[in-house]
């Protein structure tokens, strides 16, 4: 085949890149084009132009788009869309694409306050939590911003996507539609001392250690995605200890068998209103043994199982949404795990499923 024919052959497509940045406590960064007839919002970056290497686009739409000059450690997801893809606006001449999604960090609240935008551009930004971010986002843009993220907090490998479906394996944060739970209450100390006699206990929650120094997550699906969270619950008045609570808890939530519950601290609640508006209480945190995993089973509060996750400490301070306040009490987890019970500190992985039939412990 003569070379022009061949070129011509070569199927060809458009480039793009994106980033996925958040805030210290998990919420994405979207920007809002002034260009877009449909008013939705995207990620930053943009346009990859002829010649140019997508992470070098990227590196400059951040620049451009924000002033903020980011190093792009990973590539999160690769995506391949369509030429007659429904989310494709009306009108739209388009060969087909391929995003690159990268990993753009944590900012901190210095560099939140030094964003500049191109107002001709972008007329805002806004760190969001992801089930409101895939709300502004088209939907296939809001499928890829998932997967992309996903694998950042699940430490899995790149995301292969073709039309916003996974190519291979799903991971268990996508198969289970997790999103990070941010609450703003965890701007609020942990409380080493003992609990004040003034103050009710409502609630204990802990970080549960399996031998190899992972811990459990759970999580409570709904139709707006499942949200993560430390097994545990509400203290009820048939409770003699908060302690009781915990055991009584992750058997129903979780199908978890502990031993040796220490507490590390209290968190003031200083409403209740979550719980009727008792006024001020104390929310326990506490850390555990896991002795038994056992089979999955409908959570009786709820009449559902729980999604059940193993994930290193850092990895569930990250999906729990409770920014520096959450990694300092996971290290105090840690360190109490490895202190009385002799366990490591997880090695780095991916988030793992709990098998459905339960596991052995070693």
């Amino acid at each position: 085949m003569p070379a022009a024919q061949y070129a011509a052959s070569r199927h060809a497509v458009w480039l793009g890149a994106a980033a996925i940045i958040t805030d210290e406590v998990g919420r994405v960064l979207l920007v809002h084009p002034t260009y877009r007839k449909d008013d939705s919002w995207l990620l930053p970056g943009g346009v990859v132009e002829s010649g140019e290497h997508p992470h070098v686009t990227c590196r400059r739409e951040i620049t451009e788009e924000l002033s903020l000059d980011l190093p792009l450690p990973a590539v999160l997801a690769v995506h391949s869309f369509s030429a007659h893809h429904p989310d494709l606006q009306p009108g739209t001449i388009c060969p087909g694409e391929v995003r690159f999604v990268f990993d753009g960090g944590t900012l901190t609240p210095g560099q939140v306050e030094a964003i500049r935008l191109p107002r001709e551009e972008l007329s805002e930004f806004a760190f969001l939590e992801t089930r409101e971010a895939v709300q502004r986002l088209r939907p296939i843009d809001g499928r890829i911003m998932l997967a992309a993220y996903r694998a950042r907090l699940g430490n899995t490998a790149t995301a292969h996507l073709a039309d916003g479906q996974h190519i291979l394996d799903v991971p268990a944060l996508d198969r289970h539609d997790i999103h990070v739970r941010y609450r703003p209450l965890w701007d609020s100390p942990l409380h080493r001392a003992p609990v004040p006699d003034r103050l009710p206990v409502q609630q204990a929650w802990a970080w549960c250690f399996v031998p190899d120094g992972r811990v459990v997550l759970v999580a409570d699906p709904g139709p707006r995605g499942a949200l993560p969270m430390l097994p545990g619950g509400t203290v009820e008045s048939t409770d003699a200890t908060p302690e009781d609570t915990l055991h009584r808890e992750v058997a129903e939530e979780a199908q978890l068998a502990l031993a040796d519950p220490v507490r590390l601290g209290w968190v003031l609640d200083e409403t209740g209103e979550v719980y009727g508006g008792v006024g001020p209480n104390a929310r326990l945190r506490l850390a555990a043994r896991v002795t038994a995993i056992r089979a999955a089973a409908v959570d009786p509060a709820t009449g559902r199982p729980f999604a059940r996750l193993l994930a290193t400490p850092a990895q569930a301070a990250a999906l729990l949404g409770w920014g520096p306040p959450g990694a300092r009490q996971a290290q105090l987890a840690v360190d109490t795990a490895r202190e009385r019970w002799g366990l490591p500190p997880a090695r780095t992985a991916a988030i793992e499923e709990i098998p459905a039939e339960g596991m052995r412990l070693s």
